[in-house]
């Protein structure tokens, strides 16, 4: 699939913003069921410095900085995705036996992904987790088969539903009261898996989704959204990943389907916020994001023009009820974060 994606931020301070310094994570990476074509990304008031380099995980990171008074930031991120959908990987690992490898083990090899076994900020270790994951990890399954279950579970455990939670609602809390949105069900499931001593990581990104029947897809209506991703270290190298998205009951290899972007992995939502940063002064903001994720046919390469309303023909539709999350974006009181949920 050929996708389009437009992601648009404004910011509306009162009082003005003296200075600013900015993270973003509105880049895709590059894997193998993705090719990034092109990416641009406009910033307005022009940056004093603005400078792109990639993070400890090998995401795309831009940093960009602001040095003059400014009532107003806007941020637009284009890019232009390749994506295909890959067979059904297969393992035969027990899901204790990398749990047993990755415990320490004075001499033992580094193995990277254990890095992913470990609490951070949006994922804690709590009994509580351990308790849900139990059932379905059972004796000699393996991983794949044990995650495939876990998430099916909170996939029907779950009820999705919007402004039920905010971007700094604990993952326990999510967990207990049985509802949330995207980032709070991907936090859910990495507490859970890795509560049981094995590794899995947050993915950001979007997810192509069609209007109801009879309606015009809205430019600005989609949103970010947010999956896991697990570690199955008997598939081939540099292909050990395979994700999951609790929100919709789906999986694959490198994506749970060519209907998805992946922008940026982390240990949870806060190594890959779509934009935070620290300002100075505008104590008040109003923020505005608008997503736009559509499939574009080739012969509109040849012109560089996507006409909004066009549905190729032989655009295959997603699964029904199909949920994308907006990773909701949060602005920073000052010299503060400003953070972007999905929601």
């Amino acid at each position: 699939m050929l996708l389009q994606v437009t992601h648009e931020t404004r910011y509306d301070y009162q009082p003005a913003v003296e200075t600013a310094q900015h993270v973003a994570y509105l880049e895709p990476r590059a894997h193998g069921s993705q090719q990034v074509l092109s990416h641009s990304l406009v910033i307005n008031p022009q940056p004093a410095q603005q400078r792109s380099a990639p993070d400890v995980f090998g995401n795309h990171r831009c940093f960009f900085s602001l040095q003059v008074p400014h009532s107003v930031l806007q941020v637009r991120a284009c890019s232009l995705v390749s994506t295909r959908a890959h067979d059904t990987p297969q393992s035969s690992l027990p899901w204790e036996t990398l749990r047993d490898r990755l415990r320490f083990q004075a001499g033992a090899a580094y193995e990277a992904a254990a890095e992913f076994v470990f609490a951070s900020p949006f994922v804690p270790r709590q009994l509580e987790f351990s308790g849900y994951a139990r059932p379905s990890f059972t004796s000699g399954t393996d991983l794949i088969g044990v995650a495939m279950d876990l998430m099916e579970r909170i996939h029907t455990d779950f009820t999705y539903e919007t402004h039920s939670t905010q971007i700094n609602t604990p993952a326990l809390q999510a967990l207990e009261q049985r509802k949330g949105v995207c980032q709070d069900f991907a936090h859910i499931m990495l507490a859970c898996w890795r509560s049981m001593g094995l590794p899995a990581r947050y993915v950001s990104g979007y997810l192509l989704t069609q209007p109801p029947p009879g309606q015009v897809k809205l430019i600005g209506s989609d949103a970010s959204h947010a999956w896991v991703s697990v570690y199955v270290p008997d598939l081939p190298t540099g292909a050990q990943w395979v994700d999951f998205d609790p929100t919709n009951n789906r999986w694959g290899w490198h994506a749970p389907g060519a209907d998805y972007v992946t922008v940026a992995t982390g240990r949870d939502f806060g190594d890959v916020s779509p934009l935070r940063g620290v300002i100075h002064g505008g104590s008040r903001h109003t923020l505005s994001v608008g997503v736009t994720v559509e499939e574009i046919r080739t012969d509109n390469l040849h012109t560089g023009i996507t006409d909004h309303n066009d549905v190729p023909a032989t655009a295959a539709p997603p699964p029904t009820q199909t949920q994308s999350q907006g990773q909701g974006q949060g602005m920073s009181q000052s010299q503060s974060q400003s953070q972007t949920q999905s929601d």
